[in-house]
């Protein structure tokens, strides 16, 4: 079932509309490694120097000898273990560049309240939990109140809300960041926030960083702060 659009539109004469409704863990993991193998390059010098140079009528007591075998396979285990680690690390950054290259031109929902206002259109998609009315303001990147309003909605999910840009003067507003705050009263009254999500293209991705950022309206976001794709 679709849900049709809240629209929003400034107040006329007093009254309401309501609408229908990875880079410094791997640098970690390489100094480990370094420091790890240092010593273990160490211990070996150390043992091939104490046999080479032990007395022949005391030899090494057997006990301790074994218990320096011991610590010799226990450190190459461990050498061994933090390449492999190093290894699924450099596979993990690989895979996550991957996906995040084919979500470039796609339209993406994310969790988030501000919204990029282009060419006098932003949108935001709300979980509107009950039927009733629903309060909206929305702020400028100063926090300045430009737009409030109040619309009858019912409830359910990813229901989107469009603005147009107009201050609640009917003034047209130029494009840039603005925020959504969405609330609606309970069974006794009280204001209960509502759920916002913003949509956008995706038309960037910076690899650089671990994890890459997806560039939305000037803003970035991380692949796991994605809820869906649109198309």
């Amino acid at each position: 079932m679709t849900t049709s659009p809240i629209v929003a539109t400034p107040a006329v004469s007093g009254t309401t509309p309501v609408p229908s409704s990875t880079s410094s863990s791997t640098t970690s993991s390489a100094t480990s490694k370094a420091t790890l193998a240092g010593n273990f390059q160490t211990f070996l010098q150390l043992l091939t120097t104490q046999l080479q140079n032990q007395n022949p009528l005391d030899p090494l007591d057997t006990n301790q000898f074994t218990q320096q075998l011991v610590q010799f396979a226990s450190v190459e285990q461990q050498l061994k273990t933090n390449e492999q680690l190093t290894s699924l690390i450099a596979l993990q950054q690989m895979t996550q560049a991957t996906q995040a290259l084919t979500f470039v031109g796609k339209t993406a929902v994310v969790d988030g309240s501000t919204a990029a206002l282009n060419n006098s259109k932003a949108t935001w998609v709300l979980d509107v939990p009950g039927t009733g009315t629903m309060n909206v303001s929305i702020t400028n990147s100063s926090g300045q109140t430009v737009f409030s309003g109040s619309y009858a909605v019912s409830s359910g999910k990813d229901q989107p809300f469009n603005w147009n840009g107009q201050a609640s003067d009917g003034s047209q507003l130029p494009d840039g960041k603005y925020t959504l705050h969405a609330t609606m009263p309970d069974s006794s009254g009280n204001a209960v926030g509502i759920s916002t999500q913003i949509q956008g293209v995706v038309d960037s991705v910076d690899l650089t960083q671990s994890p890459p950022l997806l560039s939305i309206g000037d803003q970035t976001y991380t692949i796991d702060q994605i809820r869906r794709i649109v198309s």
